[in-house]
């Protein structure tokens, strides 16, 4: 059979009626519109991970799907044709799947998955349906697990990245805990627990002889790694200066495949002091593209350049430097001479080149919408993934033959004809010292213009981050049960360039507070929103930004603040952030006022507004003890509060129930505190808004 040819189905892999699940269990006439509810939202389905096959013929995507009932969630593996025919489930029910991979000849799928090789094996392997049939077979076996892997050009290795080994200690009983014996700087991640000195490196793993040859090591990590097109050389990045921890500094590097002294002679690509990562190759194995930040002392606030560096001759080019926006995940077009890249520009995420040698930037995938994880084979065919503010992300085809772009996957296109969702309108207006700011207004399904509406302003996390056009299921869910919402990107913001986002540099709370408060000023100007009833949160920063605002002013009757900091210096030594908390308001026992300077718990007598506080018990990014601490100040106050933990949550809330549980709090404290009668215009529906 040709390779990458039609495939069989693969034995004890496919369900019957598959089809029909993936298009839905009702046609879209069945349904009758009606407003979202809490439970939709676990009846979402994520897509991602698109991958193209090498003749074009195929695209592998992953579908995330949860189980409410059981508290579970599970990504399955699914094929779409790229002509005629309808998307294939490749794998079963039971266990999950990720990252997929076509082998170089079109004839294996790759994934990984933790499912049992039938040794007694439960770590995540590298596993492979051949496409000519037959039921997925593990590519790898080993103890340890893998991180991550990338098919070698010809098809006959893999790069694996692995986590190092705990050494074992004679006499030690196993199950027994041991202490936690910490000697980094940084010493402690959200999820990731008390960090100690294992790091993660690279391997080559040869397919036919099952041998496993590090080619890297240290006492630091390797990421991002990608196989020279000749299949001689492994580029990756890689912190190594003295103290790691202390810095963002990661280089390039590159490491011959065949390496045998564990990469000590790994060649230095990159001196850029700030973070060089996300390399590829061109073509011709010549130069390596990559993404820059060329200035460290802006930490976060900085934005990603587009470069080049010559592999010989060391010299490096920054493409973008005029560009003042962030991009990320270059990769050369097949014929070398253009680069392609994400583009975040003023709430839109788009696919954007450039020639190799710099010149005219010219947006490839554009428009009011969201584009991520774009992938081309040599054709420069590509697959990708597209959101609207209407339309969760789907897989969509662009063949390199034309400038359409067809829809793959459908995986919530029954779902969301039976919706009935409300308009998005994308809103510029100024602040007010005259910074022009970008957002959007979500409407009720059933919006009246002859009605003033409760407003909720929800505000992102980050700060360095943005709210994009593209589906938001809080806003929908929000807007279903009768509120305007109003979101925003104030300053601090992503997608706006770097002095947009280093605007609140050791300042938090104030131009971003001037910001989010223009945008409700603005949705009452048009005309939307209730000036009576407003309700402001948001989770992370956006309960950060939250806490801000209820110490700034007495307009809105409720507040929801979510995984929020409130006093900093209680954070030093036990967040993640310490490198981030000295460089923007220094060492606390040298520059203590910084820290108390924009510290809401400060001016917490000043808040009147009733406040519900929530966070996840384990989380480490924004510890529970700031949520505690509002709480505590808030309660002996007298304000109306409550503090709801989620035991054994981190950062974010994974647990499907509880995610249902803060949905419908939210509901619960805004219908509370904000909602009431409508209030009836004086004006004619006619006139002119």
């Amino acid at each position: 059979m040709k390779a990458d040819s039609t495939p069989l189905v693969p034995s004890l892999t496919l369900v019957a009626g598959l089809c029909a699940l993936f298009m839905g269990s009702a046609s879209p006439s069945a349904l009758a519109q009606r407003p979202l509810q809490v439970d939709d939202y676990f009846l979402l389905q994520s897509v991602s991970s698109p991958r193209i096959s090498p003749n074009g013929n195929w695209v592998a995507y992953t579908v995330s799907t949860t189980n409410l009932e059981e508290e579970s969630r599970e990504t399955a593996l699914w094929m779409a044709p790229t002509g005629e025919g309808e998307p294939m489930r490749m794998t079963a029910p039971g266990y999950s799947a990720s990252s997929p991979r076509f082998s170089p000849d079109g004839r294996k799928l790759a994934f990984l998955s933790s499912r049992s090789t039938g040794k007694g094996e439960s770590k995540t392997q590298v596993w492979a349906f051949d496409l000519r049939g037959g039921d997925a077979q593990p590519l790898t076996s080993l103890e340890r697990g893998v991180g991550g892997y990338e098919w070698s050009p010809q098809g006959d290795r893999l790069l694996l990245s692995l986590s190092d080994e705990e050494p074992e200690v004679e006499g030690e009983e196993e199950e027994k805990p041991k202490p936690h014996v910490i000697d980094r700087l940084q010493f402690k991640r959200d999820y990731a627990g008390y960090l100690d000195r294992l790091r993660s490196h690279y391997y080559v793993y040869d397919l036919e002889s099952h041998e496993l040859r590090q080619i890297t090591s240290g006492d630091f990590d390797d990421q991002a790694a990608e196989w020279s097109p000749d299949g001689k050389l492994i580029v990756f990045a890689s912190n190594r200066t003295e103290e790691p921890d202390g810095n963002d500094n990661t280089d390039l590097w590159v490491v011959s495949a065949d390496n045998s002294d564990l990469g000590r002679t790994a060649k230095r690509l990159t001196t850029n002091p700030g973070s060089d990562s996300q390399p590829s190759w061109s073509p011709d194995g010549r130069s390596v593209t990559f993404i820059a930040q060329t200035r460290p002392e802006s930490i976060w606030y900085d934005v990603g350049y587009l470069a080049v560096v010559d592999l010989d001759s060391g010299d490096v080019r920054y493409l973008t430097e005029s560009l003042d926006r962030n991009v990320s995940s270059p990769r050369y077009a097949p014929d070398g001479r253009q680069i392609l890249f994400s583009l975040e520009d003023s709430a839109t995420r788009q696919l954007a080149r450039l020639p190799a040698e710099g010149g005219r930037l010219e947006r490839v995938l554009s428009g009011e919408r969201s584009v991520r994880s774009a992938h081309w084979n040599a054709n420069g065919d590509i697959a990708f993934l597209s959101s609207t503010a209407e339309s969760p992300f789907e897989v969509y085809w662009s063949p390199a033959s034309s400038a359409d772009e067809t829809r793959l996957s459908g995986a919530n296109a029954a779902f969301f004809e039976g919706l009935q969702l409300g308009e998005v309108k994308n809103v510029q207006f100024e602040s007010a010292d005259g910074t022009e700011i970008e957002g959007f207004i979500t409407l009720p399904p059933d919006y009246d213009e002859r009605l003033r509406y409760p407003t909720l302003l929800r505000i992102h996390g980050g700060p360095v981050a943005q709210y994009e056009a593209s589906f938001d299921f809080e806003s929908q869910l929000f807007a279903a049960h009768g509120y305007v919402v109003v979101r925003c990107n104030p300053r601090g913001s992503s997608g706006y360039g770097h002095e947009f986002s280093k605007a609140i540099w050791a300042d938090w709370g104030n131009k971003d507070f001037q910001d989010v408060m223009a945008a409700v000023d603005h949705s009452i100007e048009l005309g939307y929103t209730d000036p009576e009833r407003l309700g402001v949160g948001g989770w992370s920063y956006g309960g950060i930004l939250t806490n801000y605002v209820i110490t700034q002013t007495e307009r809105f009757e409720a507040a929801i603040t979510g995984a929020s900091e409130v006093l900093y210096i209680s954070n030093y030594g036990h967040d993640h952030y310490q490198y981030y908390w000295e460089k923007e308001l220094g060492l606390p026992w040298e520059s203590r006022d910084n820290w108390e300077r924009i510290s809401p718990f400060n001016k917490v007598e000043k808040v009147t507004t009733p406040t519900l506080v929530m966070g996840g018990a384990l989380d480490w990014n924004v510890p529970i003890l700031n949520s505690e601490q509002l709480y505590q100040a808030l309660r002996r106050r007298g304000i109306e509060t409550q503090l709801v933990v989620y035991p054994n949550e981190h950062h974010g809330i994974r647990r499907p129930s509880f995610q249902k549980d803060r949905l419908e709090r939210y509901l619960a404290w805004y219908d509370r505190y904000v909602k009431g009668e409508l209030v009836e215009e004086e004006t004619s529906a006619d006139d002119d808004r």
